[in-house]
């Protein structure tokens, strides 16, 4: 296992693992947990992802069999990281990478169909946000790791990241923040809202304006917010959100985010800290419990990688995770990548189509 993190221009290479801890089913997650610890307290650090299925298994409500290969959680055991250079585009030059016969996993019909069922629990008060998503298909043919520099290189985000494992490797462009914990500081970013970015100078700085006072998106990031306030409070307390509603510009569309800090015990067990916000509120909705009920009816397959977490944590119990969006997961030579948008009353079935095309385009 080789994970490389560039969480915030700090690139950091964890090779060699001395063992890998590696959970299948939910059962499983308690004892993967203790013996992160007992490699904290060796003065080891670990490296490497959870699976959005993991959530299910932090939930007794939501307990299930995994019957997916993929692994819940996988972390090597590393000794100390090698701090990299940031690289730069030159080293992709004259790399070839193809993406072929890219579909989605479900039909456009049938996504509109979950939209509309998404609306009937909406209005039935089962919830007020879903996270809803799907699958982007493809072919890839390349070098993994040219296709993630290359990717990196033309479409920069501030949480990078590349696993390589034994039969997969895992290209994470994502621009969000999951958590970040110095000491007993306690930061997440949750990122809900979205707006294609413009044709011109003029209309691109518009969007971006639009994106920020729209009520819609407004309304989303808000919900998952306070979403986030609550999963904070209940594992420590100063809980505050200094910034509401930022929005930033990628190569392709605008998003927006929003912070929440709060401060927690130093030695807070592992267990309890991801039990409390794996996975992000920022993709479940809320109430997440029944967010995640829902995500699972409609969803016809597991997200495995995409909308979990990567990242590390070093022997004094500091750590950064991203949330896996714009991830791309290879598996010999087929790809897969998810992408969705939060479902809310006034959401529609072309619109959260369309947002899936934008936030795709990046692809190719």
């Amino acid at each position: 296992m080789l994970v490389q993190i560039e969480f915030e221009k700090q690139p950091l290479l964890f090779e060699q693992p001395i063992d890998l801890i590696v959970a299948r089913q939910g059962h499983e997650l308690p004892a993967c947990f203790a013996q992160m610890e007992l490699s904290l307290a060796s003065g080891y650090y670990l490296a490497g992802f959870l699976s959005y299925e993991a959530g299910y298994g932090f939930e007794e409500k939501l307990a299930t069999e995994n019957k997916s290969s993929f692994p819940l959680l996988q972390m090597g055991i590393f000794k100390e990281p090698r701090r990299l250079a940031m690289p730069t585009g030159r080293q992709v030059a004259g790399s070839f990478n193809k993406v072929t016969n890219k579909k989605t996993n479900i039909t456009q019909e049938k996504y509109f169909a979950n939209i509309r069922k998404i609306r009937e629990y909406l209005e039935a008060g089962d919830t007020y946000e879903i996270t809803y998503c799907l699958k982007f298909l493809f072919d890839f043919a390349g070098s993994p790791y040219n296709f993630y520099r290359q990717l990196y290189s033309t479409q920069p985000v501030p949480y990078p990241a590349y696993i390589k494992g034994d039969d997969y490797f895992m290209l994470s462009l994502s621009p969000e923040l999951f958590m970040k914990k110095q000491g007993t500081f306690l930061t997440t970013k949750p990122m809900k809202g979205t707006w294609p970015r413009g044709k011109n100078l003029w209309e691109d700085m518009w969007a971006g304006r639009k994106l920020h006072f729209d009520g819609k998106n407004r309304a989303e990031n808000l919900m998952i917010t306070d979403l986030l306030r609550n999963d904070l409070g209940r594992i420590g307390g100063r809980v505050k959100v200094p910034k509401l509603f930022e929005v930033a510009r990628y190569n392709t569309l605008y998003q927006m985010t929003s912070t929440v800090t709060a401060n927690i015990q130093k030695d807070l067990p592992l267990y309890d800290l991801f039990k409390a916000l794996h996975p992000s509120g920022s993709v479940t909705g809320a109430p997440k419990i029944r967010s995640m009920e829902i995500i699972r009816e409609l969803e016809p397959e597991p997200r495995h990688i995409y909308t979990g977490a990567i990242g590390y944590i070093t022997p004094e119990r500091d750590l950064m995770f991203n949330v896996p969006i714009r991830t791309i997961l290879l598996e010999g030579t087929h790809g897969e990548m998810g992408v969705g948008g939060g479902i809310v009353w006034d959401s529609t079935p072309v619109g959260e189509w369309e947002e899936c095309l934008w936030k795709a385009g990046f692809l190719g």
